[in-house]
């Protein structure tokens, strides 16, 4: 299985989701663009407890720390959609997006369409921020106008019940899971999280 990791915003912990996905299937990981230094692809592989994962290069490794489609204008370089093709892998494959899902590639492409394009499912990270009750369900809904294919939503980050309960009330979506705040992000805790995960998945 091939899943694309998206989330609400830029800092709603889709490195962490991904690293403790990464451990729970004990699949390879992707990020095919990097904006800006430290690699995503390094933190993961330093969380990672297993030796099967397998971590593979990026498409586009950018020094700039921002949008894909600003950072790739200050370097010189277009990033085209058709440029990416998933690495070769018989492992399950975590990929993981860059910000939010509607943060662009190009003037014409966005971060979601990444998801389109490799044509795999994706799963929505949401932290319970104020306001993310409707950065979380517009997000949702723009998922589903353009039918794309979501396996569900992973709350990640200090929990709010009232939150979680209207946003799982709305979802045309299921919650896959709920991941707590942590005090300390290491291999220990990601794969304490990744061991009392319990996710069913239905493509």
């Amino acid at each position: 299985m091939k899943i694309f990791i998206t989330a609400i915003g830029t800092d709603s912990g889709k490195t962490l989701v991904s690293s403790i996905l990464v451990e729970y299937f004990k699949a390879d990981y992707w990020k095919p663009i990097q904006c800006g230094l430290p690699r995503d692809t390094d933190g993961v592989r330093s969380l990672i407890s297993n030796n099967k994962s397998v971590f593979h290069d990026e498409k586009w490794l950018l020094k700039t720390p921002a949008s894909p489609h600003f950072a790739a204008e200050v370097e010189g370089i277009d990033i085209e959609l058709n440029d990416f093709k998933i690495p070769e892998t018989s492992n399950h494959l975590i990929i993981e997006g860059a910000g939010g899902l509607l943060v662009p590639i190009n003037n014409k492409e966005c971060v979601i369409d990444l998801a389109t394009h490799f044509k795999c499912p994706v799963i929505l990270v949401a932290n319970l921020y104020l306001g993310s009750i409707n950065h979380t369900l517009l997000s949702l809904e723009y998922l589903k106008s353009k039918d794309i294919s979501v396996l569900g939503v992973i709350f990640n980050g200090e929990s709010n019940k009232s939150s979680e309960k209207i946003i799982e009330m709305k979802s045309p979506f299921p919650i896959l899971a709920k991941i707590p705040h942590l005090d300390r992000i290491d291999k220990q805790s990601v794969k304490k999280i990744a061991n009392n995960l319990k996710i069913t998945l239905n493509e």
